[in-house]
């Protein structure tokens, strides 16, 4: 069984989407991921991650059969083409020393086979930073999450709590004041040390094994 990303063109008709689900279920596949939108020409995009599919071939040429659908293209799961990802969050200054630290060392392991995207943020104002965290747990593919900041608490605490608690996301930290440093699985003084451990964390190439580690440990 293997995991596919579908992308859907139909007609924008309500129970369209139904419809689609009701084959996939059919197969007994499992939908991971949904983007919707219509585009300029009133047409009805659907992206869809499956996991667990048997036979693709079969489940495509149902779908065509519903007469909504004007095309099924088929692509490779986004965790194989674009692979795990990093989000950076916080203040501008150290967010580019994060990323800085992450493309680099991206990079040295994408060349060996790996695929690891970075993604950044820069915010300010604890109910922003709360609000950005909270809703990495709705992002696809996301395996790390670097605060880069100069203070973080209250709120921004709570969030990278309820995260952890949801998921088994990395969480490195900027050595700061407040309180988030105490859920953090690293804490860093160097922002550009930060953005290589985030990668060596959850690179299969990589030696370093965070899991060794006794958890909120400082560097």
């Amino acid at each position: 069984m293997n995991d596919y990303t579908l992308t859907i063109k139909s007609d924008e008709k309500k129970g369209v989407l139904y419809d689609i689900t009701d084959v996939i279920t059919a197969y007994g596949a499992n939908i991971s991921y949904v983007h919707l939108f219509v585009e300029k020409n009133n047409m009805g995009s659907i992206n869809l991650e499956l996991e667990h599919v048997e036979n693709i071939e079969d489940l495509i040429k149902d779908l065509e059969k519903i007469k909504e659908i004007k095309s099924v293209e088929l692509h490779g799961s986004q965790l194989d083409i674009y692979g795990k990802r990093i989000i950076i969050i916080g203040g501008g200054a150290q967010v580019s020393q994060v990323a800085m630290g992450a493309i680099t060392e991206a990079d040295r392991h994408n060349i060996r086979g790996e695929r690891i995207s970075i993604d950044t943020i820069p915010l300010v104002g604890e109910k922003s930073l709360a609000e950005a965290i909270e809703a990495i747990s709705r992002l696809p593919r996301v395996s790390a999450l670097v605060l880069a900041g100069s203070l973080m608490g209250g709120e921004i605490t709570r969030a990278v709590k309820k995260v952890k608690e949801e998921s088994n996301l990395i969480v490195i930290s900027l050595n700061m004041p407040g309180s988030v440093t105490d859920y953090a699985d690293l804490i860093i003084t160097d922002p550009i040390q930060a953005g290589v451990l985030a990668v060596m964390s959850i690179a299969d190439t990589a030696v370093f094994n965070i899991k060794r580690l006794d958890g909120n440990i400082r560097f």
